[in-house]
């Protein structure tokens, strides 16, 4: 590990010239320094700023945005135990506080001898061979009180990373069911060549279509836009919006610059289909990243990769580089003259606020992921303020399937309003979790069969903002009629406690706001404490109305999604299984939050005043 002593100029001239000196690329930058000397000094801030002529409060505040970033030193090894419901569930808990006795540190601390640090982090995509962690940002998955015990001692040892036993880093697809999209067998290129030719009669129609600048002419993008159209597919982070209509607005939107965005970062938690995707079929989702390319008539794209799948990154620049050498990207694509397109990949760096678009763009472009007002849209007013269309990684290789298809025969697939398959992200308590791909409109009931649930009580149907289906809509169907979901589909059974689960997710809302609404920073730490309240012992019937009315305020009024769904979790789980809040409730109207005897208890007993009988309580003062 290297020291201030150690970090010379000329190394962060080296990333700094990795990517041009370019203020965008700041949180590429702060994230390399992070993991080549371990935390970002003030020494190399003030380098930062003199060299990219940027303020040091900016580099600072990015710095600090982003979970994974560090101003001060965290330890060599920077231990994250995944803190999502369904590590819980599976024991990380235990398993957290075992290694912290091992290695004689508390968490959120760093050793004395400055060697580890250990904490917890949120949902790290691999809910379905957890417990999990990261050591140094690389996944480690099923954990088990063995592999913590030899875990702690390789630290210990200071064993490099790089000498760890290997299968600890193995991490699976888990595919329990496919269809058309994972069992596809489309080559590479294949759909590209296809939208380049979709007037088969016309093969003059590409030669016809050069303009003075050389690109496409517009009649090949009018005829991919329109084919995306035809195959009825909308997007698949749940919000169902047409992706021909996304694309179409792209394309017709002035700009000097048109933008591809894929939205890799999958933060909801219980939801890890993307990174199978990117493991399984990355070359699809790049052509289908490319065919957007071709039809919105854009020369560049970003693939914004969160944080937590640090170790895809090497493999996926590797695909890409073979795409490069095979002429699918780069200059004159498949030897047509003005078809330029090329991907750069970007790494999150811990922040689930970046998984909405807006905030994603922001980050793109080495910011805070501060959410922007919208209207105007990323279709007009995207990356750097030009068209941009952002699609997620599913998005993207359903765009590329759909075509290569043919819309009638894609369209075959799934429900009248969702045409196709989608990826479902199962978790929870079921023998078989995995990735299970359905045509849309299977029921609830059908998945729980197929993963092997028995005494299913409840349902987490697309992450804690979506929905909590109980064992009365489990013939509910997953589809835009019904069920909208972004994937994921966490199995509780009958032993669990609902109000716990909700409670977990309440907590991973209020460390997840970015702060920078009013509403959602105050109104998500209020819900946390209430709920806190109410597993102390302390709640009320006034507790559980006040949620209500926090609801609304949080509706109205946050700048985002995030806070407008933070209350889900607490609304739908006190429709189906009220009685597990109020089994916890006192039988009084209104109890305070704060407990003013409470708080002094500890003071009084230190001082040997405990039996002074002066016992006061908030309402008294």
């Amino acid at each position: 590990m290297a020291t201030d002593s150690d970090r010379h100029p000329a190394d962060l001239d080296l990333i700094l010239d990795r990517h041009a000196c370019d203020p965008g690329a700041l949180l590429q930058i702060l994230r390399e320094i992070q993991e080549r000397y371990g935390y970002i000094a003030p020494a190399a801030i003030s380098y930062l700023g003199a060299k990219l002529n940027i303020p040091r409060a900016r580099i600072e505040g990015v710095a600090g945005f982003y979970s994974f970033l560090h101003l001060q030193p965290h330890g060599e090894y920077r231990v994250l135990f995944s803190d999502n419901i369904t590590d819980r569930m599976l024991g990380n808990q235990a398993l957290m506080e075992k290694m912290c006795q091992q290695l004689w540190l508390q968490p959120g601390k760093v050793s004395e001898d400055g060697l580890v640090s250990i904490n917890t982090t949120s949902c790290t995509g691999l809910c379905d061979q957890g417990p999990a962690m990261l050591v140094n940002g690389r996944a480690i998955t099923k954990l088990t009180h063995q592999r913590v015990q030899e875990i702690g001692s390789l630290i210990r040892n200071r064993t490099s990373l790089t000498d760890w036993p290997a299968d600890f880093f193995r991490v699976e697809d888990n595919i329990r069911r496919s269809g058309p999209l994972l069992d596809n067998s489309i080559a590479p290129g294949d759909v590209l060549r296809a939208a380049l030719f979709l007037s088969a009669a016309r093969p003059e129609l590409v030669e016809e279509s050069r303009g003075s600048t050389g690109s496409p002419r517009t009649e090949i993008a009018e005829n991919i836009v329109e084919a995306i159209k035809q195959s009825g597919l909308r997007g698949r982070g749940g919000a169902g919006f047409s992706t021909g209509l996304k694309w179409e607005a792209c394309r017709n939107a002035s700009g000097s610059e048109h933008y591809v965005v894929c939205n890799a970062d999958e933060g909801e938690p219980g939801t890890f289909k993307d990174r199978v995707l990117l493991t399984r079929q990355a070359d699809l989702v790049f052509e289908g990243m490319t065919l957007c390319a071709l039809a919105i008539g854009a020369q560049h794209g970003y693939l914004y990769l969160r944080g937590e799948y640090r170790y895809l990154l090497e493999p996926l620049q590797a695909i890409l580089q073979r795409r490069r050498e095979a002429n699918l990207l780069g200059k004159s694509i498949l030897g047509q003259s003005g078809f330029d397109f090329d991907i750069v990949i970007h790494l999150g760096a811990g922040a689930y606020i970046c998984g909405e678009e807006s905030a994603l763009i922001e980050s793109l472009e080495g910011k805070r992921g501060i959410p922007r007002s919208r209207p105007p849209f990323p279709v007009t007013h995207g990356y750097l303020q030009q068209p941009t269309a952002v699609d997620n990684v599913e998005t993207f290789c359903s765009a590329a399937l759909a075509l290569r298809m043919g819309a009638e025969n894609y369209c075959a697939i799934g429900t009248e309003k969702s045409s196709g398959s989608k990826l479902i992200s199962v978790s929870g308590d079921c023998p078989r979790p995995g990735i299970y791909e359905y045509p849309f409109g299977v029921s609830v009931r059908e998945v729980l069969d197929d993963c092997g649930a028995v005494n299913a009580r409840a349902v987490q149907v697309s992450g804690p903002s979506g929905v909590c289906v109980a064992e009365s809509e489990f013939d509910r169907r997953l589809g835009f009629e019904d069920l909208p979901t972004a994937g994921a589909f966490m199995v509780f059974d009958d032993s669990r406690d609902l109000f716990e689960v909700a409670r977990n997710f309440v907590h991973f809302f209020a460390h997840e706001s970015c702060g920078f609404c009013t509403p959602c920073r105050v109104g998500t730490s209020m819900l946390k404490q209430t709920m806190d309240k109410i597993a102390a012992g302390h709640g009320t019937q006034y507790d559980l109305n006040e949620i209500e009315r926090l609801d609304k305020v949080l509706q109205t009024s946050s700048h985002c999604g995030l806070g407008r769904s933070a209350c889900n979790p607490v609304l739908h789980t006190l429709k189906h299984f009220r009685p597990a809040y109020e089994t916890r409730l006192k039988s009084l109207d209104f109890e305070p939050a704060f407990d003013l005897d409470g708080a002094l208890a500890r003071a009084r007993q230190m001082t040997g005043r405990d039996d002074a009988g002066a016992h006061l309580k908030t309402e008294e003062i």
